[in-house]
């Protein structure tokens, strides 16, 4: 009979390669276990309609390529939200100069304008008044707009609205329940009731 000694290394030899292949699956599930898993590029968070900058008591200018004033946004407290890309005034007063060099005036207890300032949404108390302008050798009347709520065009030189409105120029004074005016084709569309008054004899029609 072999001694004690002998039977173990014998025993060992048979069940090596079994403890082998115990230690090789062992290292690979701790290694499978720890290693990271690579899950790609995580999709940019969504922006929150939250202002990214507050503004007060500002000024902001545009100006064309010649150097002219375009463009003043003036007001209280500004907010940009740069979600929408958007400026959100308090008490504005804005000053358009188109490229004729007509002058809009526009203001508001708030005023919601895009990006470039092309557009401006005014609500509460909303004015727009385009000045007095020569084409050739005709005066056009200043133009007054009046409503809560007015959507100004600027560069397309047009004023919307879907709540009530009064416009004037001159001795002319039209109300309706909405417009949409073209200052260059110098149309204004009505919807709804029309009331108008024409000439200093407060003539109705």
């Amino acid at each position: 009979m072999l001694p004690w000694h002998q039977r173990a290394l014998s025993a060992l030899s048979a069940y090596l390669p079994l403890i082998l292949m115990a230690l090789v699956a062992l290292a690979t599930w701790w290694l499978v276990k720890n290693t990271p898993v690579f899950q790609g590029a995580k999709p940019a968070a969504a922006l929150r309609h939250i202002p990214d900058y507050t503004m007060r008591n500002f000024t902001v200018q545009r100006f064309a390529a010649d150097g002219s004033l375009r463009l003043q946004i003036e007001g209280d407290v500004a907010r940009h939200y740069p979600d929408t890309d958007t400026l959100e005034v308090d008490h504005a007063r804005i000053r358009s100069v188109a490229p004729d060099s007509g002058v809009t005036l526009a203001t508001a207890q708030k005023a919601v304008s895009n990006g470039d300032g092309s557009e401006v949404q005014l609500n509460g108390q909303a004015h727009v008044v385009r000045e007095a302008s020569r084409v050739g050798d005709k005066t056009l009347e200043a133009i007054d707009f009046k409503s809560e709520f007015l959507h100004a065009f600027l560069q397309t030189e047009q004023v919307k609205s879907h709540l009530p409105v009064t416009i004037t120029r001159g001795t002319v004074q039209i109300k309706g329940a909405s417009m949409n005016y073209d200052n260059l084709s110098h149309v204004a569309l009505f919807k709804g009731s029309v009331k108008a008054t024409f000439g200093p004899s407060g003539q109705r029609r």
